[in-house]
């Protein structure tokens, strides 16, 4: 069962929430799926039911095509943000993570080439590993952290916040225009360019502001 916790293995007071993803917030990784760059954020929600833990192993979805990973800098909702100002959003970030956002990628390019909602490709069950969270104050400023991702020790995605089309402030202000965030609630800020496809047996390392390491493993 998901919940979340810190860097040091506690588990911290707040409920599990909904997880709001922010999508093509990079423009090269836009760029690399020959997607529209947004004049707005792109916004999607998924479950409750699609947090796991990235420490243990996890498991594809069988017989529904690639699963790609999609590596982000996670945001920990502390407080109740609506139609706040982008000092407040900021304010109310109780932690800093990194997670990996699953994504059904034939299942999506069908979706989306039908103009249909992406939720079945991107919203399912185990879709969205999660990593613990760090205290904000102990990490570079939000607007400049370097995260990264290697998968069998090969790099495959390298990406620093300040490359955000939208300042993280003003990103989660308008996310809050639209949805009101509750404590516990996490906000997935968007991947850079280099996503793959994952294969049983993958061992992936995550790493935040050259700090923090997270380690994974896809299920064989």
């Amino acid at each position: 069962m998901y919940q979340h916790i810190d860097q040091e293995g506690f588990v911290l007071p707040y409920a599990t929430g909904k997880v709001v993803c922010v999508g093509r917030s990079y423009r090269d990784h836009a760029e690399e799926l020959n997607n529209p760059v947004p004049e707005a954020p792109l916004l999607f929600i998924k479950p409750a039911t699609s947090l796991v833990p990235l420490d243990e192993p996890l498991v594809l979805p069988a017989g529904q095509g690639p699963v790609h990973h999609e590596v982000e800098v996670a945001l920990l909702v502390g407080r109740r943000l609506c139609k706040a100002t982008p000092a407040e959003a900021l304010s109310g970030v109780a932690g800093v993570g990194l997670a990996l956002d699953l994504t059904l990628r034939a299942v999506q390019d069908e979706l989306k080439g039908k103009g249909h909602p992406w939720e079945r490709a991107k919203a399912f069950d185990g879709s969205c590993p999660m990593g613990p969270f760090v205290a904000p104050e102990l990490l570079s400023p939000l607007s400049q952290l370097d995260f990264s991702l290697t998968v069998n020790g090969a790099p495959r995605q390298a990406g620093n916040t300040r490359l955000m089309m939208w300042p993280m402030g003003e990103l989660l202000a308008e996310i809050s225009r639209s949805f009101t965030l509750m404590p516990g609630d996490i906000v997935l800020t968007g991947t850079p360019r280099g996503v793959g496809e994952l294969q049983g047996g993958d061992e992936l390392v995550l790493t935040l502001d050259n700090k923090f390491v997270v380690a994974a493993k896809v299920a064989k």
